[in-house]
């Protein structure tokens, strides 16, 4: 019977959600303040039942329901509890009632904490957040209802696809979905501002802590996916350009545009139409990537395997959402003023130019995942557009970004001096020239484009430690005074300096790994040893080992280094009985940011096995760096000035010298 309340409930919601979107709207055309009233109780109640329902689902898996078809499906009595509750969303119709819980969930927040919104521009807010959640729960239930019985029901279920019962599927599609659906208030406020016919600076206001939000999330769910995969599937590569990858990726960089425009638009009044637009195409990129993992078009192990009826779906989903924003925006554009005008060079000038980049290198993203799919509709041919296109098309155009990214914080609005900048600037580009020079010359096998790249990553991680050391008046005051104005400092101004120094990071992985890796592949048997990168890994044999719901080969190695034992890395090859499905799990010795991966391949004669065996310098900086801007949206978004609703009026008090303008 509680199985039959989940459903229920979902129903419930899909009315609920109904109602949020039409009574409002009515009382918004009409003037009637009891009807704009149901929009924030409405939004409340469908969340509560939301999440009843996906309360519902989870106790199914826990107790190994296999009378629900869904759970029979993806779950296992033998499998560790963390699974069970993972296995929720490891599917898709699991996936999807997560998507509308997050939905409803930040409906809910609109309501609770958007109290100080106009309240005609919060109920439309609502109203275009009940409208998506109308749609995608009718989806849900009209095709994807994750609560379907069987009967009789089977005694034991068939398991969670292997490669999913790992911790990674504990945190990446939440936070991935956090993201994804984070931008639909974006959206949600992009359309109401529309609807109103009305935008300003306080839009921008309310609308930048959730974009915050949302961007903080996806970049927390694209590096724990990339995470996931790099150490899951024993292939050793941090990012392959899937088009699912690529997917998640084309939001993060609309959102970062999108960022950038509204901090513009909050400061100056201007880029209005622009930010309107990007707010519009970042959930629109979103609602693709979950199109193209659930149509059916993709052959991704990201992809969820499912019937063409349900991509058809959510195609008229997608071209209704984002066609009829689209359309709206064209019929109300032009009578939205323009907003103000800047000198191009200036703090504006700079985030224009970051917008220009972002969007173009999006848009080549775009190109490559979506031209093969357009080709095989049109012409029936199969081709595949993999790594060599994306690089030699999004990196041309990431480089001069990165380039100018330390600049940005440094000039002054409305007007800024780029020479007087550029020579605050002089002792990061000194360090980082000598980086180049350090690395060309003593770090074997760097060529001259890594050194470059290196120097690259300072030069972003020291411009981000200038731009708070010139606020805080370091080498003109003295030490207590440049202490005080450094505490003085807004969060936001920490937050941008820690998000870059991430970004720098990472950049610093993704060279340092790409350039300086070192792989081997041998066929090795017990005692042979293999030398790598000054260690010497000795494979020690393979051992039987069982699992919960699994059986193994484990392939034991010790590495020594300067003739030292330093430790032992186990490898396997593993096969989950219930599916009969063969998995290989890496092993990984981390020494620093560095890692010795190493994967077993196929058996071979005289006891023989493949081995193949990475040294991965500094590649742990890759994900520490999207960590680190994380931590940075998350300080800007604790910032004081950062309201969702409009800001209160204070009385006016004199600036502190030291503070410059917050991003």
């Amino acid at each position: 019977m509680i199985v039959e309340i989940g459903h229920f409930s979902l129903v419930l919601a899909f009315a609920l959600s109904l109602v949020q979107f039409a009574v409002p709207l009515a009382g918004t055309r009409m003037g009637e303040a009891r009807l704009v009233a149901v929009a924030g109780p409405s939004a409340v109640a469908g969340f509560a039942l939301t999440a009843l329902s996906f309360a519902v689902l989870t106790a199914a898996y826990v107790q190994s329901d296999f009378s629900v078809a869904n759970v029979w499906e993806n779950s296992h009595s033998a499998k560790p509890l963390l699974y069970k509750v993972t296995g929720v969303w490891g599917n898709h119709e699991g996936s999807m009632l997560l998507w509308v819980l997050i939905l409803a969930f930040f409906g809910a927040l609109v309501a609770w904490f958007g109290t100080n919104l106009p309240a005609s521009l919060r109920a439309n807010v609502l109203v275009v957040q009940g409208l998506v959640g109308a749609a995608f729960l009718l989806f849900i239930l009209a095709t994807s209802n994750p609560f379907a019985r069987l009967d009789p029901a089977p005694l034991e279920g068939r398991d969670l696809n292997p490669i999913l019962q790992d911790i990674g599927l504990a945190l990446h599609p939440p936070l991935l979905y956090l993201g994804y659906v984070g931008f639909s208030v974006c959206f949600s406020f992009a359309v109401a501002a529309l609807i109103e016919g009305r935008i300003d600076a306080a839009w921008a206001r309310w609308v930048r802590p959730w974009t915050l939000a949302a961007w903080v999330f996806l970049t927390g769910g694209i590096a724990m996916g990339s995470y996931w995969a790099y150490y899951e599937l024993g292939w050793g590569g941090w990012w392959f350009w899937d088009p699912v990858e690529n997917a998640s990726f084309l939001p993060w960089l609309s959102g970062t545009a999108l960022l950038h425009s509204a901090i513009v638009m909050e400061k100056r009044s201007a880029l209005k139409i622009w930010t309107l637009l990007l707010a519009i195409l970042t959930f629109s990129l979103s609602l693709l990537g979950t199109f193209l993992v659930r149509s059916g078009v993709l052959t991704s192990v990201h992809a969820f395997a499912t019937d063409p009826a349900r991509g058809l779906f959510i195609l008229l989903i997608l071209v209704f959402f984002i066609g009829g924003s689209l359309s709206l925006f064209a019929l109300r554009a032009s009578t939205l003023s323009q907003g103000g005008l800047f000198h191009p060079v200036s703090r504006e000038g700079a985030l224009v130019l970051n917008n220009l980049f972002l969007t173009t290198a999006a848009a080549t993203v775009l190109t490559g995942t979506l031209y093969p799919l357009l080709v095989e509709a049109v012409t029936g041919d199969k081709i595949s557009v993999g790594a060599p296109f994306f690089n030699l098309t999004f990196i041309p155009l990431a480089v001069p970004l990165l380039l100018a990214v330390p600049f940005g914080p440094l000039l002054a609005w409305k007007r800024g001096d780029l020479w007087a900048v550029s020579q605050r600037l002089h002792a990061a580009l000194g360090c980082a020239l000598l980086a180049v020079a350090l690395v060309w010359f003593f770090v074997d096998g760097a060529g001259v484009l890594a050194a470059l790249g290196i120097g690259l990553a300072a030069w972003l991680m020291l411009g981000a430690l200038t731009d708070l050391a010139v606020k805080a008046g370091v080498g003109k005051e003295r030490p207590a005074v440049v202490w005080r104005r450094l505490k003085g400092l807004s969060r936001s101004i920490f937050g941008t300096a820690a998000a870059h120094f991430g970004l720098g990071l990472s950049v610093l992985g993704i060279v340092a790994v790409t350039s300086l890796e070192v792989e081997r592949i041998e066929v090795m048997r017990p005692g042979d040893t293999v030398e790598i990168a000054g260690y010497t890994l000795r494979f020690e044999g393979l051992v039987p080992h069982r699992g919960p719901n699994f059986t193994e080969e484990q392939g034991r190695f010790t590495y020594f280094s300067g003739g030292v034992r330093a430790g032992e890395i186990v490898s396997s090859k593993r096969l989950y009985t219930a599916r009969q499905m063969p998995t290989t799990e890496a092993g990984i010795a981390t020494r620093g940011f560095s890692q010795l991966y190493v994967a077993l391949g196929d058996a071979t004669a005289n006891d023989g096995v493949v081995v193949r065996a990475w040294w991965k310098p500094q590649v742990l900086l890759i994900w520490i760096g999207g960590l680190v801007m994380m931590a940075g949206g998350t300080i800007s978004l604790l910032d004081r000035r950062l309201r969702v609703g409009a800001p209160s009026r204070r009385r006016a008090r004199p600036a502190r010298s030291a503070e410059a303008p917050a991003e």
